[in-house]
């Protein structure tokens, strides 16, 4: 990465056309890029482009190297390149299939962290106590009994670190065995089988689609006992409890016998080697793909040399970028994997009209993203340099070590829920914008893009890799994420969770038709 003056542009590629702003600058500043002297011809924003040679109608706009758009119209250097500029029309991607598989990193083998050992073999990172609600009409008795197990009440139980209830808005109304049906009940089992998940409940309404007998047999439902036995888990029905306030009796006496076995726990080393890493980023801005993203891609290299997993999501966020992973693929079998969720996406988005450029959000654009492409080579950053091992469907257990895919949209909670039920135990954040975001029952590292959203949000943002621009490289940030993962993952607190981020943003993603 080339830069110009430390706090004015960043010049990312010799082929890009484009600078992206390190700071806002103002009409008639002037800027050296690439050595070249550049004078404003308009005020640019934090994260926003400048056309650093002419770009003719219709000729691609470059960052990274990477297309990310054509010229809608003639742009002279020192110009404000975005939406009122550049639009993006279909254009071919070679996926060179498997053409670049990187090796396997040099094996770091000494990295632990201080975790949580369940008897079924999983590695937690929190320890909370889950109550399941099965249906939407059981959602409201799922908190009651949450609500009974507040802070004082779980006083006794030091090792707890809360109660959480798990509610959603589905439930009913959908195809039995279906798509939406198999999707929910993936999400159900995946935090019930969650490894930072000390002991869980299920509850019910009775008459349900979604019914109780399949989500127990079809997810394999058991609790793991201190002594390794498999038991049936406690299930509630509020019909064949007699109502509500029955049922939220009947279910805090049962919660209250499970909490002692809960709180038996202790943290001990655990290699990194079984951390599984969710990573996410929301509010983006110009500078994420420059900063924060690639900066937890070098953590994410670490974290795989180490023999852990590192989740890529937002599928919808990887459009544009997908040739990037494809040659990346272990496997022929793998890229098409990716390469057929492209596709369905958008069969999906056209369905409804619409189409994945819509993508970048109003404050994406606000801060100085103008495409999807240009969104999704940002983002795919957080992949780092390592080989695609495996494709998951949403919500599946992933299974697999090194760098993976799973399929999620992406709106930020229903994709870390997705992760979270795949077997995520730590979430990295990254955010130019700034969003406050937590998911139980696994902790939330916010990185931010940009000093000045760091200094206005430092009670929510654990992590300042708008450094980057200031002088720090990109590997020594990345090192930086490493570190705070394994902190994290140990038991240290991020901002979401001393805030008490979390219980709300527990958000499935359900497709199909509401019957």
């Amino acid at each position: 990465m080339a830069t110009a003056t430390r706090t004015s542009a960043v010049y990312l590629h010799p082929h890009d056309n484009i600078c992206v702003a390190a700071r806002s600058l103002d009409a008639g500043d002037r800027i050296e890029v690439d050595g070249r002297p550049l004078a404003l011809l308009a005020a640019v924003r934090l994260g926003h482009k400048i056309a650093v040679r002419p770009i003719a109608e219709g000729e691609p706009v470059k960052k990274y190297g990477q297309t990310i758009g054509f010229a809608t119209r003639p742009i002279e250097p020192g110009e404000w390149v975005h939406c009122h500029n550049v639009g993006l029309d279909q254009f071919e991607r070679d996926y060179a299939i498997c053409r670049d598989v990187p090796p396997p990193p040099t094996p770091i083998t000494d990295r632990t962290f201080q975790g949580y050992r369940r008897p079924g073999g999983g590695a937690g990172t929190r320890n909370y106590v889950a109550v399941i609600s099965t249906v939407n009409c059981s959602a409201s008795v799922a908190r009651y009994v949450a609500q009974r197990f507040d802070r004082s009440a779980l006083a006794p139980y030091p090792n707890i670190d809360g109660v959480v209830a798990f509610t959603h808005h589905g439930g009913c109304g959908m195809e039995f065995a279906g798509p939406m049906h198999e999707m929910l009940n993936r999400v159900m089992g995946g935090i019930a089988r969650h490894p930072n998940i000390g002991a869980y409940l299920l509850i019910g309404l009775g008459c349900e689609q979604g019914a109780m007998g399949y989500l127990l047999e079809s997810q394999r439902l058991v609790q793991i006992d201190g002594t390794g036995a498999a038991t049936g888990p406690a299930v509630f029905s509020i019909q064949d409890q007699g109502g509500t306030v029955k049922t939220v009796e009947a279910a805090a006496r049962k919660l209250a016998e499970l909490l002692p076995r809960a709180n038996d726990v202790r943290r001990e080393p655990i290699p990194a080697s079984e951390i599984i890493l969710g990573t996410e980023c929301g509010g983006s801005d110009g500078n994420s793909g420059i900063t924060a993203n690639p900066a937890v891609g070098v953590a994410s290299d670490l974290l795989v040399a180490c023999g852990g997993t590192s989740i890529l999501a937002e599928t919808s966020e990887i459009f544009g970028a997908e040739h990037l992973l494809t040659r990346r693929a272990r496997s022929p079998e793998v890229a098409q994997k990716l390469i057929e969720r492209i596709g369905w996406w958008q069969w999906y988005a056209g369905l409804y009209g619409g189409e994945l450029d819509n993508n970048p959000s109003v404050g994406n654009k606000e801060g100085g993203l103008t495409t999807i492409a240009e969104k999704s080579l940002g983002a795919v950053a957080k992949a780092g340099s390592t080989a695609l091992m495996e494709v998951y469907q949403y919500a599946e257990p992933v299974r697999a070590k090194g760098l993976v895919v799973m399929d999620t949209p992406g709106f930020d909670p229903p994709s870390v829920t997705g992760m979270v039920a795949g077997g995520a135990n730590v979430i990295v954040f990254t955010t130019g914008r700034g969003s406050c975001f937590g998911c139980k029952p696994v902790p939330s590292i916010k990185i931010v893009s940009n000093t000045p959203t760091y200094e206005r949000l430092r009670d929510d943002m654990d992590l300042n890799a708008g450094t980057v621009l200031e002088g720090s490289t990109v590997e020594e940030v990345g090192r930086e994420i490493f570190e705070e993962i394994l902190a994290v993952a140990s038991g240290q607190q991020t901002k979401s969770e001393q805030h008490g981020i979390g219980d709300e943003e527990f958000t499935p993603w359900l497709i199909g038709p509401i019957l």
